[in-house]
């Protein structure tokens, strides 16, 4: 099993901690694969074959620099076990289908389903400006794109809830659309069907910065947990 190398932690995140810490070009040498977002929460990264997207508060999916840095990322080198055929009513029954291929709620894993969705309902945050404002304030200013009838990739990770504060509880998921003009943090989806693959980790590496500001901050707030999940939106 490869493992899932995670820069930053959504803990870090909750006050605004939202400097970026890591470059995409240092991101990559970890893996081909993974999601995440820029320095000022600048939108939601979707990586995929090695190539990074960015998908702005605009709704234009941009290939950012290698320079660009990032305050939150996960990546992983694709190996994917082969895909089997896949369909659901919805994003809830997705989801179940999806921790049924993973097997067990206690092990991080990544999901990957290519095909043809019903409808998207995704998000992406407006890109914050130092002192940052906390982000739960923040994501109350999020742009939020509908697409019906459009194929592409979603992808993401699964966190057992053990290990809520250093990443989303359950599923975080991004999608991109296959034409590269639409995407984001997945907040819900209709039916679809297509391909799903699934990869299981045994090993990952957190990697936590080395900034200043981020030496200082208190993350020991009571209600990290809640902030996160109302920041990131339900699941259905």
């Amino acid at each position: 099993m490869t493992v899932m190398y995670q820069h930053g932690t959504l803990a870090n995140l909750v006050p605004g901690g939202f400097e970026g810490t890591m470059t995409l070009e240092a991101l990559l040498t970890h893996g081909d694969t993974g999601i995440g977002t820029l320095e000022g929460l600048d939108g939601e990264l979707v990586i995929l074959d090695g190539t990074v997207y960015q998908v702005t508060a605009k709704g234009a999916v941009l290939t950012p620099p290698a320079t660009a840095t990032v305050p939150f990322a996960n990546v992983h080198p694709a190996a994917f076990a082969p895909g089997q055929p896949f369909a659901a009513g919805g994003m809830a029954d997705a989801v179940r289908q999806f921790v049924t291929a993973i097997g067990s709620v206690n092990r991080f894993a990544a999901v990957k389903l290519t095909g043809r969705f019903q409808t998207v309902s995704a998000r992406a945050v407006k890109a914050q400006v130092a002192p940052y404002p906390s982000l739960v304030a923040t994501a109350a200013d999020q742009a939020v794109f509908d697409r019906s009838a459009v194929s592409g990739t979603l992808i993401g990770y699964f966190a057992p809830a053990l290990y809520g504060g250093m990443a989303v509880p359950g599923f975080h998921l991004h999608f991109l659309a296959a034409d590269h003009t639409f995407g984001g943090h997945v907040l819900d989806f209709g039916a679809v069907s297509g391909t799903l693959a699934v990869q299981r980790f045994a090993d990952v590496q957190l990697h936590l910065p080395d900034a200043p500001a981020f030496l200082a901050r208190d993350l020991g707030g009571d209600d990290v947990l809640g902030q996160i999940a109302k920041a990131e939106g339900s699941q259905k």
